[in-house]
C-alpha cells in the first residue's frame, strides 16, 4: 500500500522564523509502526488490495456489461441502437473526465472517505439505471456512475501499489461474461440489479476491510485525537502546516494536462512546461493515440463480437458473451509473464543502475506485434466457413497485446516525465477514454459497409502502423523533457523523483 507523500494542490509551508522553538518541533507527530499501513500484518493487506481490486473491476466491468442490454433499451424506449449504445460511450467518458476533477479530494480528506463516497454514489446512482423510466433518465445516470466510478479508480491504484489492481482495471471484457447469460434468459434490468448487488458487497467490504492509507491524512487524524485526549493544542501535523486550497487543486488537475496555464499561477512556468510536455511532446502524443486506439478496438468489440459470432455463426446472447473469455485468457497470459520482466529490470538495476524509460517499453514492442497479428488473424478467420474457434484463439494474443502495451506505456510516461507525471497520466487517461467512448458508435456501419474481414483488417492495419512506437529512445532525445530543468522539480512530490526512478506499480511483484 501507498505510503508517500503527495502535495499536489498544496503550497510549501512559509521557513521557519528565527522564533520557531525546539518545543514546537516537539509537538510534530510522526509516523510509528503501529500508525504505518505498510505495517500490518499481511493477511489484512491482502484484504485491503484484493477489496480494492474488487471494487475496480466492478467499475469496469459496469461499463462494457450494457453491451447485451441494447436491444432490450432499444424495444422498450423506443430508440435507435446507436442511441442505446450511449450508454456505454457516456459511461466511458465519465471514467475518462472523472479523475482530472476528484483525484485531488483525496490529498485534502484522505483516500478513505473518496472510496466510501464515490463508491455509495456510484451503487445510489445505478438504481436510476436499472429502473430508468426513460432514456434520458437512463443516459445521464449512466454518465454519473461513470463519473463515480472514475472517482474510485482515480485514487485505487495509489492504495493497492500493485499489479492486482491494473490487472483489474483493463478487464472490461468481463462485463459480457455475465450480461450475456442476464440478457438471454431475462429482461435486461437484471443486468443493473445484479450490479446494483455486486456494488454494495463491495462498498460494504470497503468500509469494512480498507484502512487510510494515505500518510499525511493519517497523521493530521493522529494530530487531531493527541489534541482531544491530551487537550494541549500544540500537538500539529505537517498537513496543517500547509496552505490548502481545494478550489486551486481543482483548477490545477484540470488545466495542466490541456496546456490552459494562467501567468498568474505562481508556478505557471513549471506549469507550462507541463502543459507543452502534453501538446508538444512527441513521444507522449504518439504513446497516447497508441494505447487511445487499442482500448478503442476493446470496446469496439464489444459491438464486433455480436456481428461476427451471432450472424455469421447463429451464437445465441450467452454464448457470444463466452467468447470474450480468448480476451480475458490473453491477459491473464501477459500477467503471468511478470516475474520475467520484474528479474530482468532487477538484473538490469544491479549491473547498470536505475534502467532508463526505453526498457520498460519492451513490453509494448511485444504488445505491438502481438495486437495486430492477433487482428489480422481475426479478420481472416471471420468468415462463415471458418470454425468458431478460430476467431476466439486468434483473440488470445490480443488480450496479451493489451496487458503489455498499457503496462510498458503507464511505466514509461512516469519514469520518462516525473517532474510531470500527473499530468501526462491525466492526459493519456482522458484520451483513452474519448477514443473508447467513440469507436462502439460507428462499430455497426464500419462492419456493415466494410464487412467482418475488412473492418478487422483496417483496425490490423492501424495497430501496424502505430506498432513501430515502442523504440522511444530517438525521439525522446531530442526532447528538452528528457532532461528537465531544476525548476520542473517543482511539480514532484517530496520523495517521488526517487519512488518513480522504479518501475511503476503494474511492475512491482
Amino acid at each position: 500500500m501507498d505510503g508517500k507523500l503527495e502535495k499536489k494542490g498544496f503550497t510549501e509551508p512559509p521557513p521557519e522564523s528565527a522564533s520557531t522553538t525546539s518545543t514546537e518541533q516537539d509537538y510534530q507527530v510522526v509516523l510509528e509502526p503501529h500508525d504505518n499501513p505498510q505495517e500490518r500484518s499481511l493477511l489484512r493487506r491482502w484484504l485491503a488490495v484484493i477489496t480494492i481490486s474488487a471494487s475496480s473491476l466492478c467499475v469496469t466491468c459496469a461499463s462494457s456489461a450494457a453491451s447485451f442490454t441494447e436491444g432490450g433499451i432499444s424495444r422498450d424506449f423506443h430508440v435507435g441502437k446507436e442511441v442505446a449504445i450511449l450508454g456505454i460511450s457516456l459511461f466511458v467518458m465519465g471514467l475518462g473526465v472523472g479523475p482530472l476533477v476528484v483525484g485531488p479530494l483525496s490529498e485534502v480528506y484522505g483516500r478513505n472517505i473518496v472510496y466510501r463516497v464515490s463508491f455509495f454514489l456510484f451503487f445510489a446512482f445505478s438504481w436510476p439505471v436499472a429502473f430508468a423510466p426513460n432514456i434520458v433518465v437512463y443516459l445521464v445516470f449512466r454518465f454519473l456512475t461513470g463519473y463515480c466510478g472514475a472517482a474510485f479508480l482515480s485514487v485505487a491504484g495509489g492504495s493497492t501499489d500493485g499489479c492486482l489492481h491494473d490487472f483489474a482495471f483493463h478487464r472490461p471484457e468481463l462485463g459480457p461474461l455475465f450480461s450475456g447469460f442476464i440478457n438471454q434468459n431475462t429482461s435486461w434490468r437484471w443486468t443493473y440489479y445484479v450490479l446494483i448487488i455486486w456494488s454494495f458487497i463491495q462498498f460494504a467490504a470497503l468500509w469494512l476491510i480498507v484502512p487510510e492509507t494515505y500518510i499525511p491524512v493519517i497523521l493530521k487524524k493522529k494530530a487531531q485525537k493527541l489534541r482531544k485526549t491530551t487537550g494541549n493544542p500544540d500537538y500539529w501535523a505537517p498537513i496543517e502546516r500547509r496552505e490548502t486550497s481545494l478550489a486551486r487543486a481543482l483548477i490545477v488537475s484540470c488545466y495542466t494536462p490541456f496546456g490552459m496555464v494562467p501567468s498568474s499561477h505562481p508556478r505557471s512556468k513549471v506549469l507550462t512546461e507541463a502543459a507543452e510536455l502534453i501538446l508538444y511532446e512527441r513521444m507522449a502524443l504518439l504513446l497516447n493515440l497508441w494505447t487511445s486506439l487499442i482500448l478503442g478496438i476493446l470496446y469496439l468489440t464489444f459491438q464486433a463480437f455480436p456481428i461476427i459470432f451471432e450472424q455469421g455463426h447463429g451464437f445465441n446472447m450467452q454464448t457470444t458473451g463466452l467468447t470474450f473469455l480468448g480476451i480475458g485468457l490473453g491477459q491473464l497470459l501477459g500477467l503471468a509473464t511478470q516475474p520475467y520482466w520484474n528479474s530482468k529490470f532487477a538484473r538490469y538495476k544491479e549491473k547498470h543502475g536505475d534502467p532508463p524509460p526505453e526498457l520498460h517499453l519492451q513490453l509494448g514492442q511485444v504488445g505491438g506485434i502481438l495486437v495486430p497479428v492477433s487482428l489480422f488473424w481475426l479478420a481472416f478467420t471471420t468468415y462463415r466457413h471458418v470454425h468458431w474457434i478460430a476467431p476466439i484463439i486468434a483473440s488470445v494474443p490480443f488480450g496479451a497485446g493489451i496487458y503489455f502495451v498499457f503496462t510498458s506505456t503507464f511505466t514509461y510516461l512516469v519514469v520518462a516525465y516525473r517532474p510531470v507525471a500527473a499530468s501526462a497520466m491525466a492526459s493519456n487517461s482522458f484520451m483513452r477514454s474519448s477514443f473508447a467512448a467513440g469507436f462502439p458508435l460507428f462499430a455497426g456501419q464500419m462492419y456493415a459497409r466494410l464487412g467482418t474481414v475488412g473492418a478487422t483488417a483496417l483496425l490490423a492495419g492501424l495497430t501496424t502502423v502505430m506498432a513501430p512506437l515502442p523504440i522511444g529512445a530517438r525521439v525522446r532525445q531530442t526532447s528538452r523533457f528528457s532532461g528537465m530543468p531544476p525548476a520542473a522539480s517543482a511539480l514532484a512530490p517530496a520523495g517521488k523523483a526517487d519512488e518513480e526512478s522504479q518501475p511503476s506499480s503494474a511492475m512491482k511483484s
